[in-house]
């Protein structure tokens, strides 16, 4: 339902927007640059799907090889005390544990390829536990599941700080530590108002010190990593993400060698669930980027830009944060086009000005929660979100507030 309103207001806003600049400002091409705006978009939207085909395939059969050796049995069993008070609905040492763990896991280390097909598996799984008769609704852990991957809690920034090398960064790293802070922050309110929503008991013993062991990492990942240099940072979490994702393909394949589990068999099985995942994605994944290209190509987005410095301006409040905005406001829309918004603030006013970092900020700070809720939920047939979008822009929203904070903490602007 909501996302039905919000994908009704794209269309109608672009319209709005196309005929103001047709009669205030005589612009006749922009109709139809804003319908090539959503035909160059469908074209975009099916080759994403056919380049998630091969990696859903990869991912699911090894996914599918563990399963069946019993490894992610073993690391629900770890993580079940924590997950069991998250996910209530979800039968303890139940093999999607393991599989949310795995996406997690790949979400904060950046590896965008590896968590999303995870990501998929886990929200099918979810879906054979939904405890709704209505199977077009979300449950609760679904949501849960959901609002932290939208909450986007990156460790390792790294494309962002290969973009602020490229346009000119006299410190592409600068950016690390208010980037952690501020989608850590995201993540914590994602959880918190989940947990209202879903009276999940926060205060729990065992979920204090599993959040708060969790947060002690953060500090520690953030203090280390904060002495490196932008190359060492670089490097090193190359080498991290790499020997994670190998060693764990192989401890996979081992264990199916240990249990006497034919590999290859399961990794097919799991390869042809890949495939059919990848083109159930497709119509909703069309859909939310075609919406959010009519927003944006018919300049609609550039209105509400100007709309929101003149409220500011009323309020007194400076223009220092609007340049960087754009990225803020496309990024739960759309990944690609908040990067592109994010290299136009640092090619424009630089990568060292406080709109450059602030842009890069807001890049890092959260997910692309409608991309994501599109997909993940309409991989599984979820029409019905419940509060999901309500939490997952709650946590956006203090990722943004948060990141603005921060810039002015530690970069306040001249």
């Amino acid at each position: 339902m909501v996302l039905n309103i919000i994908w009704l207001i794209f269309f109608f806003g672009a319209f709005i927007a196309c005929m103001v600049q047709w009669i205030a400002f005589g612009d006749t091409q922009i109709f139809n640059k804003t319908i090539m705006g959503a035909f160059d978009m469908s074209k975009t939207a099916f080759e994403i799907a056919l380049g998630l085909t091969g990696i859903l395939s990869l991912w699911l059969g090894i996914m599918k090889i563990g399963e069946k050796a019993g490894a992610v049995q073993i690391l629900a069993k770890i993580v079940s005390p924590l997950f069991s008070r998250l996910f209530p609905e979800v039968p303890k040492d139940h093999p999607v544990v393991g599989t949310m763990l795995m996406n997690i896991s790949a979400n904060m280390l950046g590896l965008d390829n590896a968590a999303t097909p995870m990501g998929l598996q886990a929200m099918k799984q979810l879906q054979d536990l939904n405890p709704n008769e209505d199977k077009t609704v979300a449950s609760n852990s679904q949501i849960m599941f959901l609002v932290l991957n939208a909450s986007g809690l990156t460790l390792i920034p790294v494309s962002i700080m290969t973009y602020r090398a490229q346009m000119g960064a006299a410190n592409p790293s600068d950016v690390f530590l208010p980037i952690l802070l501020s989608t850590f922050f995201s993540t914590i309110a994602g959880i918190i108002a989940i947990s209202f929503f879903q009276k999940v008991k926060l205060k729990d013993p065992v979920t204090v010190a599993w959040l708060g062991g969790l947060s002690a990492c953060v500090i520690a990942i953030m203090v280390y990593f904060s002495h490196l240099t932008a190359e060492a940072i670089g490097t090193t979490s190359l080498f991290i993400s790499g020997i994670v994702l190998l060693g764990l393909i192989v401890a996979f394949m081992a264990l199916a060698v240990y249990k006497k589990v034919q590999a290859y068999e399961a990794f097919i099985e799991g390869a042809k669930e890949g495939f059919h995942t990848a083109v159930m994605v497709i119509p909703y994944l069309v859909a939310i980027l075609v919406g959010v290209a009519v927003f944006r190509s018919s300049g609609a987005m550039d209105l509400v830009m100007n709309g929101i410095s003149w409220v500011l301006a009323c309020f007194g409040i400076g223009n220092d944060v609007v340049p960087a905005l754009p990225t803020a406001f496309m990024k739960p829309l759309s990944g690609g086009g908040a990067r592109g918004m994010m290299i136009d603030a640092m090619k424009t006013f630089g990568a060292d000005s406080f709109a450059g970092r602030l842009s890069s900020m807001f890049q890092g700070a959260t997910d692309t929660t409608f991309y994501i809720i599109a997909v993940y939920f309409g991989s599984v047939g979820i029409k019905k979100t419940r509060h999901a979008l309500t939490c997952a822009l709650i946590s956006d929203a203090v990722g943004i507030i948060s990141a603005i904070a921060i810039a002015y903490l530690f970069f306040p602007p001249v």
